[in-house]
């Protein structure tokens, strides 16, 4: 169900509490996937909600736009329109929380899937590397030629 005005901040935190609720129960279903452990579920939780942007409870296809350029791996409006009818199971051209999880910890592949890991993978190895979301160094006036 939708607020009539979740810009007021008691009604946007009864919101975000709410999605939390509904991401933790699909959780719930992941549980018994060995490889779905409570700290992953938690990390793909936050995920989720940092980039549905406009609180839907989907990813559509600018958030996963946005996801792919802070990842650094800007795609093609049809290669966003094919990452998401890979993962999507509901037909609406969107990804959902269940539809997310089930391409995280599934068995078949999906190229953001693949993105996801291999985004995670790097991070890990090069905490201290900014990634390419961050900011450029400063410049001053000495280092104009």
């Amino acid at each position: 169900q939708k607020m009539a005005n979740p810009q007021g901040g008691k009604a946007f935190g009864q919101l975000k509490q709410q999605q939390e609720s509904q991401l933790d129960s699909v959780c719930n279903e992941f549980s018994s996937n060995p490889d779905a452990t409570p700290e992953k579920l938690q990390k793909y939780k936050l995920m989720f909600l940092t980039y549905d942007a406009n609180n839907s409870g989907d990813i559509d296809i600018m958030e996963l736009k946005y996801m792919m350029e802070k990842m650094g791996q800007a795609k093609t409006h049809l290669e966003l329109q094919k990452m998401i009818k890979e993962v999507d199971t509901t037909g609406k051209g969107t990804i959902n929380f269940r539809d997310f999880l089930g391409m995280m910890f599934g068995k078949k592949s999906s190229v953001l899937q693949k993105i996801i890991l291999f985004n995670e993978l790097a991070a890990a190895q090069n905490p201290a590397t900014p990634q390419k979301g961050d900011l450029p160094p400063k410049k001053s006036i000495k280092d104009l030629p």
